[in-house]
């Protein structure tokens, strides 16, 4: 499971694969070696694995009673204290698992949902992660109640706190009529935000969880942006402005990763990010080009993009960490790929010059969006010339009986307002 950092005093837990009995074992071994990643996240120590191919999963135990039995051993032998499972259990499974157990089971939504309110840092994010929780929480109090009334909580146990151990149904549906009541205002102030940048040429980094997102905006816009070579080691947003050197700034957005089985009710809540996709005018998509896994994980961030109906935004593919490829599996994968992911660019962070054929991209495709006008207007009008530098490039300028008279590449929607604009002559020409 390769080596896998934990903390003093973490957990210890052992993992439970149920493939179908058709997986190749390479895949199987994958999606094992992701979840061990995942509970690495969380905290957790793994200290073994139980594994049973099915054709159909037991109604009972999702396992069978032998593989029941074999993970009892299992956890005793190894003083763990938590089962975690890659697929996801009914309620009832859960319980009757932890029952034969005698200790807990946790799925690999749970899981997931546990790191999201781990990483979780700002007030949204925090709220978002809450709404997550309390809605896998409804149909589970029973079995919840159990893992909620540990003193110091544990995997699985963070989140919305201790006011939770005693809640029931009626308590949680109040709590999120009142979480959602919020993320329904901070949801008004971001779009008046949104608003007040829209004509900013928008870009939205998009991937798989540890695909380099966040690397790639660090470098691009020279700030200091969290990096950690771990799953999900980013959840907020980030946006930043990246000069390009070319025709004005770009705003670029850093979302959270997405990653196979991800929670369909956790997507949902997680509605500023699918906002900053709806609002972008391109999405780079991130693909780590090292990964064997690299298509499953494509088509796993495509299942997300349909399912939250930004799949129709204009995408250019990444393909990132070439670093880490030899020469002929770079020129194999070019090869490969060009055929069917559409337009594409590869690069690395490590490398110098790594980031020069995404930034040349980039500036392409702001240009795309530019027409070029000529405006006359007032010497004393600051304003108008200063907007021409920020937000496009200014070919010529001169000036012509008292008034500046400037040629100037501009965002469609800039050069549309200034034509409404009084004192303002502006003369519109073909698109750059």
């Amino acid at each position: 499971m390769g080596d896998l950092t934990v903390k003093k005093n973490a957990e210890r837990a052992i993992l439970v694969g149920a493939p179908p009995f058709d997986m190749p074992q390479q895949v199987v071994d994958e999606h094992l070696e992701e979840l061990a990643r995942l509970a690495n996240t969380a905290g957790a120590d793994v200290c073994g694995m139980v594994v049973q191919r099915l054709r159909t999963p037991n109604a009972s135990t999702y396992i069978g009673k032998g593989k029941v039995e074999q993970l009892s051993r299992a956890l005793k032998e190894h003083d763990a204290s938590l089962a975690i499972f890659d697929e996801d259990l009914s309620p009832a499974q859960g319980v009757k698992l932890e029952k034969a157990l005698g200790t807990r089971a946790m799925d690999r939504t749970e899981l997931i949902l546990d790191i999201f309110a781990l990483r979780a840092k700002t007030s949204e994010s925090k709220l978002q992660v809450e709404v997550a929780q309390l809605q896998y929480m409804r149909s589970r109090l029973k079995r919840m109640w159990t893992h909620l009334s540990r003193e110091g909580g544990g995997i699985g146990a963070r989140g919305p706190g201790e006011q939770q151990l005693e809640t029931d149904r009626r308590l949680i549906d109040r709590r999120l009529t009142n979480l959602r009541r919020d993320l329904r205002q901070m949801e008004k102030r971001r779009a008046t935000q949104r608003k007040a940048r829209k004509e900013q040429f928008a870009v939205a980094l998009v991937g798989y969880t540890n695909a380099g997102k966040s690397s790639i905006l660090r470098e691009l816009s020279g700030s200091d942006v969290f990096v950690e070579d771990r799953l999900f080691a980013t959840l907020d947003s980030a946006t930043r402005i990246c000069d390009l050197e070319g025709p004005g700034p770009i705003l670029l957005t850093d979302t959270v990763g997405f990653i196979r089985k991800l929670p369909h009710h956790l997507i949902a809540s997680f509605r500023a990010t699918l906002e900053e996709l709806l609002e972008a005018d391109l999405l780079l998509h991130v693909i780590d080009a090292s990964s064997p896994n690299w298509e499953e994980h494509n088509e796993a961030v495509n299942e997300v993009l349909v399912a939250s109906g930004v799949n129709e935004r204009p995408v250019l593919f990444v393909m990132n960490k070439i670093d880490r490829l030899t020469h002929a599996e770079e020129q194999a994968l070019r090869s490969r790929t060009a055929a069917f992911l559409g337009p594409q660019v590869f690069t690395s962070v490590i490398e110098r010059g790594g980031l020069d054929s995404l930034r040349e991209a980039l500036q392409a495709a702001m240009r795309a969006r530019l027409v070029t006008v000529r405006v006359s207007f007032p010497v004393i009008d600051g304003r108008t010339l200063a907007e021409a530098y920020r937000v496009g490039e200014v070919l010529e300028r001169g000036y012509e009986a008292g008034r500046m008279m400037i040629t100037a590449r501009v965002p469609t929607a800039v050069a549309g307002r200034w034509r409404e604009t009084n004192g303002l002559i502006v003369e519109v020409f073909d698109a750059a």
